[in-house]
């Protein structure tokens, strides 16, 4: 029996519907459900709108995987370009494209979070795109460094020491009774008002910020194992048999993070090892879906909707937060919605929008403009 990788790895089309289908909740998918839920009120649709929201602080809604996922699917996409690349490119090289990426998407979060209105004291330095770039970034050269084996146990380590670290170490400033998993009480958030310049999101603590980056790689490894093991090459492994030793996987994953749960808290905000296990549980599970659907049996005709998202996410990211679309699909269609029962021009509104804002990233398609990092 031999093991190998592909010479010639080839683009999985489920990668560009999967990482649109994510980007489609931030890009007016979850007000469509929410609004949906609202309208009708039926319980199905009453829960799938409470999944369209964060966890206030620990716990787990479908929305908190949003961003995990898309840090997954980052780490599945290295494996297949990292490959190719070694290929045409140097060591130097790949270690360059590898930093110019990651500190490119750091300098785009700072834009994003509003650095050309040069307010610097008010400025939020840590963003959804820094921690995306840096956690890629540091995963990436982790990769390239080091064989199969250890980099699942350096997962297993970064997520032990984690665990460890805040289960013993509490903010120095933690008011009185506040554990080591709470907002004021963590050494997470301490770390960031202590070094993180600016403003924080939730202004004792944030999200995105230095510590909780760390257990992010581990996030960004899971994927790239992931790429890896769809590249693997083996006399007894189709494209079937990786998909459900993937389902599995996943399901894996979970128990643990659910099990791990009942001492470190699952927690989006703090990145917790939990998290790390359940959301990169789902993740997989997600991937191994559309990849049986669209790369082993063929049926890709249903994505094209998310493939048009997928191939230009970080322009739909940026571009759902600095163009008006909504302005733009009330221009459109505006007058057409007053036709409609009153408590359906609010869905009908947004569903333009979603429209208006496809129709541009369509046209990047079809021009084949690209935003690549």
């Amino acid at each position: 029996m031999t093991e190998n990788h592909s010479d010639k790895p080839g683009r999985l089309k489920s990668l560009d519907a999967l990482r649109g289908f994510d980007m489609f909740f931030i890009f007016g998918g979850d007000s469509i459900i929410i609004t949906l839920s609202v309208i009708t009120g039926w319980p199905v649709m009453n829960w799938l709108a409470g999944q369209m929201e964060h966890a206030k602080w620990a716990g787990f809604t479908f929305y908190d995987n949003i961003f995990p996922l898309f840090l997954f699917i980052a780490g599945i996409s290295f494996p297949l370009s990292f490959y190719k690349r070694q290929l045409a490119d140097s060591r130097r090289k790949t270690y360059f494209h590898i930093i110019r990426r990651g500190v490119i998407l750091v300098l785009l979060g700072f834009v994003y979070n509003g650095f050309l209105g040069l307010d610097f004291e008010n400025q939020r330095y840590a963003s959804v795109l820094g921690r995306i770039g840096l956690a890629w970034m540091f995963a990436a050269l982790i990769f390239i460094n080091t064989k199969r084996i250890h980099r699942s146990i350096i997962i297993a380590v970064i997520l032990s020491g984690y665990w460890l670290l805040l289960a013993t170490v509490k903010s120095p400033d933690a008011p009185s009774g506040a554990d080591g998993y709470s907002m004021t009480g963590s050494i997470v958030g301490y770390i960031d008002r202590l070094f993180l310049p600016g403003q924080l999101y939730l202004k004792v603590h944030d999200p995105e910020g230095i510590l909780s980056t760390i257990p992010a790689i581990a996030t960004a490894l899971l994927g790239m194992l992931t790429g890896e093991f769809i590249l693997l090459k083996h006399v007894k492994l189709n494209g079937l048999k990786k998909g459900l030793i993937l389902l599995a996987a996943g399901a894996l994953l979970m128990v643990i993070g659910k099990i791990w749960n009942l001492s470190f808290p699952i927690n989006k905000n703090l990145w917790t090892s939990s998290f790390v296990c359940y959301a990169g549980g789902l993740s997989v599970i997600l991937f191994s879906i559309f990849y049986l659907i669209i790369d082993v049996w063929g049926y890709s005709k249903w994505a094209f909707f998310f493939v048009v998202i997928g191939m230009n996410s970080i322009v739909a990211y940026l571009a759902s937060h600095f163009i008006d679309f909504e302005y733009t699909g009330k221009a459109v269609i505006g007058g057409i919605i007053h036709y409609f029962p009153e408590n359906w021009q609010s869905l009908l509104s947004i569903i333009g929008t979603v429209i208006i804002g496809w129709c541009f990233l369509y046209f990047l398609f079809r021009k084949k403009w690209f935003l690549k990092v």
